[in-house]
C-alpha cells in the first residue's frame, strides 16, 4: 500500500489527522507528510472549516445516493480550493506552513506560485518582489 493510500485511510477515519502523525506512522519527512495530506484531502474532498478543522465536503452516502449533488459539488471553488493554489499537487498554504514561513515570505511564495494562473504574471511577480524587498529590508 502506498503512502498516499495510507494517508487517505487515516484521513477517512479522522479528517484532522496531522502531518506529525504521518511522520511518526509512515516514517516520512514533515514536508512530504504535508504533500501527502494535501493530495489525500483533495482526493477525499475534505474542506477546511471556519474553526480550522477538516470535514468531508458532503457525506459519502449522499454523494453515492445523489449524483446530482456530486455533479454540483464538482464546480470550481474559488474560496476553499482555488485552482491557482493547488497546481502542482500541493496547496500553497500547506507548503508555506510546512516551511514555517513568515508573512512576507509566505506572500512571496503565494504570488510566485500563482503567477502563471491568474492572468497577469508580471503583476504577481512584482507583488512577490515587493514582499521580498520588504523582508530583505527588515533583515538589514
Amino acid at each position: 500500500m502506498s503512502n498516499l493510500d495510507q494517508a487517505k485511510g487515516y484521513l477517512a477515519s479522522d479528517p484532522n489527522t496531522s502531518a506529525e502523525y504521518l511522520v511518526k506512522t509512515l516514517g516520512v519527512t514533515k514536508t512530504y507528510a504535508y504533500v501527502l495530506l494535501s493530495k489525500a484531502r483533495k482526493a477525499l474532498r475534505l474542506v477546511k472549516q471556519r474553526d480550522g478543522t477538516w470535514a468531508h465536503k458532503i457525506p459519502m452516502q449522499t454523494a453515492i445516493k445523489n449524483p446530482v449533488i456530486e455533479t454540483i459539488d464538482k464546480q470550481p471553488d474559488p474560496v476553499n480550493n482555488p485552482v491557482h493554489y493547488t497546481t502542482g499537487g500541493i496547496e500553497t498554504i500547506d507548503f508555506i506552513e510546512a516551511k514555517k514561513l513568515n508573512y512576507n515570505l509566505g506572500n512571496v511564495v503565494k504570488y510566485i506560485t500563482r503567477a502563471d494562473h491568474k492572468g497577469n504574471k508580471l503583476e504577481d511577480l512584482r507583488k512577490a518582489q515587493w514582499y521580498l524587498s520588504r523582508e530583505i529590508a527588515a533583515l538589514k
